[in-house]
């Protein structure tokens, strides 16, 4: 397998970050006010570093947890790295802060779109050393090479199948 020197798992994941740092810092724009129906489900892990959260609310969510960005939240404030948030839970004011890497998922079920982000574990900082090959045959014959079958007059080629790691946006829409 051939070594991705370009990182474009690493780059995916930045895009996809920053389509939920424009989209938050277009509603602290507006003064927390979200257009229309929008609303948001952002996932995130409650230990990844940087993140602020009351003790109280670190015990009762150990792992991640889910906020929703709908009504009842204040003082949105969103740079490159970090998104700060003011919310109550039970009754109880809370101030979050969240570093974009900690989002696990971004979702507005409103419009039905969605954005699940790898673990960081999942992604190396480092590309991986490319598998070894294995030794090829030597080439056959012009004359004994297996040809590829041509398509009958008319079809469609199959289409190849995508790797498990293209990101497909498709399964988040209504169909």
């Amino acid at each position: 397998m051939p070594t991705d020197h370009i990182r474009y798992d690493l780059l995916t994941q930045e895009a996809m970050r920053g389509v939920v740092r424009t989209v938050l810092k277009n509603v602290a724009a507006r003064g927390n006010v979200l257009p229309g129906d929008h609303h948001f489900f952002i996932t995130f892990d409650t230990h990844a570093p940087g993140v602020k959260l009351s003790s109280r609310m670190r015990a009762q969510y150990p792992k991640d947890m889910t906020i929703v960005l709908q009504h009842q939240f204040w003082d949105l404030s969103v740079n490159d790295d970090v998104l700060e948030v003011g919310l109550s839970f039970g009754g109880v004011p809370e101030r979050l802060a969240i570093p974009m890497a900690a989002i696990k998922s971004f979702v507005d079920p409103s419009v039905k779109f969605g954005m699940q982000f790898a673990d960081a574990s999942e992604i190396a900082e480092e590309p991986p050393a490319a598998a070894p090959q294995a030794e090829r045959p030597a080439a056959a014959a012009p004359e004994t090479a297996a040809k590829p079958e041509a398509p009958e007059p008319g079809s469609q080629p199959a289409p190849e199948k995508p790797s498990a790691d293209v990101v497909r946006l498709d399964r988040f829409r209504k169909k």
